[in-house]
């Protein structure tokens, strides 16, 4: 008899054991799903996180709207300026993007017909205008494209033309113009517009080719003179949603305000044409 009491006492102390498991697990399941909802929750609270990869001629224009377009959501931009062809590389190697501002056709052409973008949602949404530039102490030398080719000129500096648009544009013009192989000793190439704009500042080249929004940058050097449109193609600045963006509705609301009265007057203010 006591070796059966023993055996009863042992059963009942291992069910009240385990039954005490379930109940520890099924408290930590509810735990966890309110955990969940909470962070959840907070996340609406605090709003997104929205990644947007533009050329890197809007940073200054993008920047000014983004104080405005923050100060009115819960969102949070985050940016990634570069030349248009390194982003477009980027966004296909799988970098984080919602949404992209390109300076070239070209580049989301590609991205389109590999199908990374919502094809309904892109636009052309800005134009620009190339421009050449001096430095402070060439500008009384160079006085149009013209004179590219003198002697007194020695160094000349564009974008990368197989990354940056506007070094693309550039060496179409010189084409057009008839000059591309008497002045090709003399190109520096740079990694985006805001180097060439750097090296044209700081006096490390004689001149160089910007877009118009970043020649108005300019403190010590000098603009000279815009390059005839008809010698390059049309500079267009698409912008479209990325399929696989994390988040596309977010990145739609900050898309439509770049089309608003406000972004179109800061984008005005830089020099852009609006389309």
């Amino acid at each position: 008899m006591k070796k059966r009491s023993i055996i009863l006492t042992l059963l009942l102390v291992l069910t009240l054991f385990f039954a005490g498991c379930n109940s520890t697990d099924t408290g930590n399941d509810a735990n966890n799903e309110t955990n969940k909802k909470t962070a959840a929750e907070e996340s609406t609270e605090k709003g997104v996180t929205i990644n947007i990869s533009a050329a890197a001629s809007l940073s200054e224009a993008l920047t000014e709207i983004q104080t405005e377009y923050e100060k009115e959501t819960k969102d949070t931009l985050q940016f990634n300026f570069a030349g248009s062809g390194s982003l477009q590389k980027q966004i296909q190697e799988g970098a984080p993007c919602d949404l992209f501002v390109s300076a070239s056709k070209a580049h989301m052409d590609t991205l389109e017909g590999a199908g990374f973008i919502d094809p309904e949602s892109r636009k052309d949404i800005l134009g620009n205008t190339l421009t050449l530039i001096a430095s402070k102490e060439n500008a009384d030398v160079i006085k149009g494209t013209n004179s590219l080719t003198s002697a007194d000129v020695e160094s000349i500096s564009i974008g990368e033309p197989e990354t940056v648009p506007a070094g693309k544009y550039a060496q179409q013009s010189f084409e057009s113009l008839g000059f591309a192989d008497e002045i090709k000793d003399k190109i520096i190439l740079a990694k985006d517009v805001k180097q060439v704009l750097e090296y044209v500042e700081t006096g490390n080249v004689d001149c160089g080719l910007v877009y118009k929004s970043d020649a108005i940058l300019l403190e010590t050097g000098k603009i000279v003179a815009d390059i005839p449109e008809d010698s390059h193609d049309p500079i267009v600045y698409p912008a479209a949603l990325i399929k696989d963006g994390e988040q596309l509705e977010a990145a739609a609301d900050f898309y439509e305000f770049l089309q608003t009265d406000y972004a179109k007057g800061v984008f005005e203010k830089y020099g852009f044409v609006i389309l």
